[in-house]
């Protein structure tokens, strides 16, 4: 069977650097860090009290009191970023094009907030009853399914957790059921907020968060920081793309999924190399075909040095000649969601020759001794990028994107 190809013709968002994928270019070409002081209930209560938080926003200008009554806060955002990424697909589908078309979001909390909410409500309120749609609020398929209701997309529609490589799971997913035929157009991508009290008291307990910042690939990282929001995309057919004038984004060639089998929190060389090394294989590209890297950089020294060693194991001689960056510097750790706004900087690399920078980098670790594009964007010409996403778990999901044609 002849694959097919498989082109981004439409994307969207709202995250902690912007209300859209224009002001999110903008402040990643600007090296913007929208990490800042929590805006959330008890938050005394908390040892870590910073987070890439998305502000100034109110429910209410979205969405109807109707609409909120089953609309948790990771749902809003798919939502909003689903709708511009159809309107910037310039998609209106009819009755015939939905049955063709579907949707795969991935999240790793769903919905916390409404966890949190409900629970505060049962055991420090003491009410005897929750809201009759706390279950359908909650659901970690909430937001793919609302997306479905909202646009008639009748394909192939679900949601997938695979904790911080959810998106990319979620992506490379979509990308292989349009390639082998299953589907025309998949609106794909991830949502996540878990900024809320029960969800940062949770990521405490690992002993894993900064109280200061992120500062990926520096030796004197402090650890992670939490974001939220949501980025969604529109892949296309490469045929059905052109036979209706469509721009093109990029070009979705390569992915691969590998599992560690190993520690349920400690990354894996071998899994992230395997994973790197699938998606170069899928794609049928050599190794120095990739201009970009957009990491996985959590600022761990874990994570930052397990993958800088699969980058040299991999990439080889042209591991020094490759630009990594973190962009979770920028707008945190977004957990499910973090792929697909990292998808972000790769098209912004593919699309406008801006490479985003990884921000914090104060002093060098030799163990992580590669091209950072440390604190300052850069102009590069790129054609081909990669997109790294290691989950807890051992779970690993790598997207090569090329400049779309």
């Amino acid at each position: 069977m002849t694959r097919k190809r498989v082109v981004v013709t439409g994307q969207g968002t709202i995250n902690p650097l912007g209300a859209s994928v224009a002001d999110t270019w903008d402040a990643m070409a600007a090296g913007v860090c929208a990490i800042g002081p929590l805006e959330i209930d008890d938050l005394e209560r908390l040892s870590i009290r910073i987070g890439g938080q998305v502000r100034d926003y109110d429910p209410g200008d979205h969405f109807s009191r109707q609409q909120l009554a089953l609309y948790d806060r990771f749902t809003q955002f798919a939502l909003i970023a689903a709708d511009e990424a159809l309107d910037d697909a310039g998609l209106d589908l009819d009755s015939e094009q939905g049955l063709a078309s579907g949707v795969v979001i991935g999240t790793a909390g769903g919905g916390l907030n409404t966890w949190d909410s409900s629970y505060r409500a049962v055991y420090a309120d003491g009410k005897n009853r929750v809201h009759p749609f706390v279950v359908p609020k909650l659901m970690n398929n909430a937001a793919a399914s609302h997306i479905s209701m909202t646009y008639g997309l009748r394909g192939p529609s679900f949601s997938v957790s695979t904790a911080c490589s959810s998106s990319n799971h979620a992506i490379g997913l979509a990308f292989s059921m349009i390639r082998d035929g299953m589907s025309t157009i998949m609106l794909t991508g991830g949502s996540e907020s878990m900024l809320c009290f029960g969800g940062i008291k949770a990521w405490e307990g690992l002993r894993v968060m900064s109280c200061e910042a992120c500062r990926p690939f520096s030796a004197d990282r402090s650890g992670m920081v939490q974001g939220e929001g949501a980025a969604v995309f529109v892949l296309e057919e490469y045929m059905h793309a052109r036979d209706r004038g469509a721009t093109i984004l990029a070009e979705i060639c390569g992915f691969s999924m590998t599992s560690d089998a190993g520690d349920i929190v400690m990354p894996s060389t071998d899994g992230a190399a395997r994973a790197m090394q699938g998606a170069l294989d899928d794609a049928g590209l050599a190794a120095d075909a990739i201009q970009y890297i957009n990491a996985h950089g959590t600022g761990t020294a874990a994570n930052d040095r397990t993958e800088c060693r699969a980058i040299r194991e991999v990439f080889g001689s042209n591991a020094k000649q490759v630009m990594l960056s973190s962009t979770k510097s920028m707008h945190g750790h977004l957990i499910g969601g973090t792929g697909a706004v990292e998808m972000l900087a790769c098209t912004l690399a593919l699309n406008r020759g801006i490479i985003a920078p990884t921000l914090g980098y104060q002093v060098p670790d030799p163990e992580c001794d590669l091209d950072i594009v440390p604190n300052t964007a850069r102009k590069a010409d790129v054609t081909c990028t990669m997109s790294n996403a290691f989950a807890f778990g051992g779970l690993n999901a790598v997207l090569v994107l090329k400049a779309g044609s």
